[in-house]
């Protein structure tokens, strides 16, 4: 494959789309802090977004409209894109030569599309037989560098989480904090909320209506146990979701995992409480230990002073914070700890930006 030299002998061309959206904003200030290995980049984005200029690396860029020309001459392109935009556009994208590189969940399950975290399958970025690549979820991603270092020494068997995700994580990101915000004030400065059954959900829907809203309930002064569309048996997708990610992406297939997914009145962050347990015995100092040493995860752990993890504490950051480390008294072989993460930085952003470096280099291999 030809490399682009649109800015730059080798370096390659990018095209992010699907800029504009939040995703995609906090994707393009990410670029604008690592390596700069890139030549040109193309800002791509729905007609309606198409002429905005926005920044990256320093450059102000016109968004270009989505169309099939726009991946002429392109290397990588990074989506971020609704599921069937995506499930429309990425071959297009790999007919006129990029790797995509997909944030969207239209290919993690798909057998000849990798799933990709660079912390603990790099390598497969060189597997992708149909020009795809595919990031984890926001769940999966913000507890996958804790649990995976753990494996690595003492062999995981058993998940059983509960994820609390932000509201920027609901539809198309921007729709979800627009929302809540919406809600927080309806309810702000109304002391008698919050006291009598369905009061909140009465105060919410007079003032904002229903069909306007990504969640099923709610969010502002509660929490919605629903996120996704209905699964078999009363799960819902993300619940299903974290299990199938996590048994493909550690290459586990008989993974036993339980998840229950939570939307909680929070703006951007991800928290996940998280029950493991290993093949082999394992204690709180060596485990504590490993997770200092992981690259990628930042221990916040002291009850003496209450310092642990929150996800107003992080976001922005691009580590996952780990508190609570604790042994699980009544199983043996396990642990319990909470892990948070900015679910458009560490569970989004910072995956799709680093695998497209890993492409690159691939690429020019």
């Amino acid at each position: 494959m030809t490399l682009g030299r649109s800015r730059g002998e080798g370096r390659p061309t990018l095209a992010v789309v699907g800029a504009t959206g939040l995703a995609g904003t906090v994707l393009l200030d990410v670029l604008s802090t690592r390596q700069d290995i890139w030549g040109e980049v193309r800002l791509v984005a729905s007609n309606r977004s198409a002429g905005r200029l926005m920044r990256v690396r320093g450059e102000e860029l016109v968004v270009k409209p989505l169309a099939p020309e726009v991946f002429d001459g392109v290397d990588v392109a990074m989506f971020d894109l609704p599921d069937g935009e995506t499930l429309r556009w990425a071959p297009i994208a790999v007919e006129h030569g990029a790797v995509v590189v997909d944030n969207s969940s239209a290919f993690r399950m798909d057998p000849h599309v990798p799933l990709v975290a660079p912390d603990v399958n790099p390598a497969q970025v060189a597997n992708r037989p149909k020009g795809v690549i595919a990031n984890p979820g926001s769940t999966t991603l913000t507890m996958l560098d804790s649990v995976m270092c753990l494996h690595r020494q003492w062999g995981l068997t058993e998940l059983v989480v509960t994820a609390h995700l932000a509201a920027s994580g609901a539809g198309a990101g921007q729709r979800g904090v627009d929302r809540l915000l919406q809600e927080t004030d309806v309810v702000s400065g109304a002391t008698d909320l919050g006291q009598r059954p369905g009061d909140v959900r009465s105060a919410v829907s007079e003032r904002l209506g229903r069909r306007t809203s990504p969640f099923p309930a709610p969010l502002a002064l509660n929490v919605v146990p629903w996120v996704g569309n209905a699964e078999d048996a009363g799960w819902s997708s993300e619940e299903l979701k974290v299990r199938r990610e996590m048994r493909k992406i550690l290459g586990l297939p008989e993974l036993r995992v339980a998840t229950t997914c939570v939307r909680v009145p929070v703006l951007t962050g991800y928290s996940v409480a998280v029950h493991a347990r290993f093949h082999r015995d394992v204690d709180v100092a060596g485990a504590r230990q490993a997770l200092v040493e992981a690259p990628s995860v930042v221990v916040l752990d002291d009850l003496e002073t209450l310092e642990f993890p929150t996800p107003v504490d992080v976001v922005g950051a691009d580590p996952a914070f780990v508190g609570r480390l604790r042994q699980a008294r009544d199983f043996p072989n396990s642990l319990d700890w909470f892990v948070c993460g900015d679910n458009l930085r560490r569970g989004a952003a910072i995956n799709t930006a680093r695998v497209g470096e890993l492409v690159a280099a691939d690429l020019a291999a």
